[in-house]
């Protein structure tokens, strides 16, 4: 078991630091003026062990937001409903600054977030992941018609809110200009999800939830 353990801990190191790599280069001189064989070279490894580790380019970006695809489905069954699980999620994320509800200044990931949202390449890879997210959440909402109406209703306020809060700050407002409306948003629009949810699900699955 130790030795699988320490197998995995360097299989991971290996993915942060070749996705590190590859963003640094791609903010310093764009995402499409850099090569896959640059990255690789980088970061001291072959071009064939860098597409092992990330298929496609835009992976490398995209591995520093992965482990974020599976939390809406994970933190909707911690209760006592999935909109109220997930609207304490948020807003607590809110409180930490955590970056991917989009309320932090911090220039390392507002240069992240530009990189993002500036490339089309990584807004259609990003899009992907966002599809990825929202069937795993419909999974935990029961599955069906109406666990993915549900499931694309709460993923797009997420996203929303998110880039909204992203956006002003990027624009030059500071963190505690943005806050309070960002909280409010927050609560208005998961609000009127507590609403809509249970009536996408229907009464028998809003009752599981």
């Amino acid at each position: 078991m130790s030795e699988i353990g320490l197998r995995e801990r360097k299989k991971q190191r290996t993915y942060r630091t070749v996705s590190d790599t590859a963003i640094r280069l791609f903010l310093q001189r764009g995402f499409d003026a850099v090569s896959v064989a640059e990255v690789a070279a980088a970061a001291e490894i072959s071009k064939p062990t860098l597409f092992r580790y990330f298929p496609a380019k835009e992976d490398l970006v995209l591995y520093r937001i992965a482990d974020h695809e599976g939390e809406a489905a994970r933190v909707a069954g911690e209760g006592p409903t999935p909109v109220e699980a997930l609207r304490r999620h948020f807003l607590e994320g809110l409180r930490r600054r955590d970056p991917v509800t989009g309320l932090s200044d911090d220039p390392e990931v507002l240069a992240f977030h530009s990189l993002l949202y500036g490339t089309p390449a990584l807004v259609a890879r990003l899009y992907g992941h966002l599809e990825r997210s929202e069937e795993a959440l419909a999974e935990a909402l029961g599955g069906g018609l109406g666990g993915r109406l549900a499931a694309g209703q709460i993923v797009a306020v997420r996203r929303i809110l998110a880039q909204e809060n992203w956006r002003r700050i990027a624009a030059g407002e500071r963190v505690e200009e943005v806050r309070g409306d960002a909280v409010a948003a927050a609560e208005r629009a998961f609000g009127v999800l507590a609403e809509a949810v249970p009536r996408l699900l229907g009464e028998r699955a809003a009752a599981r939830g």
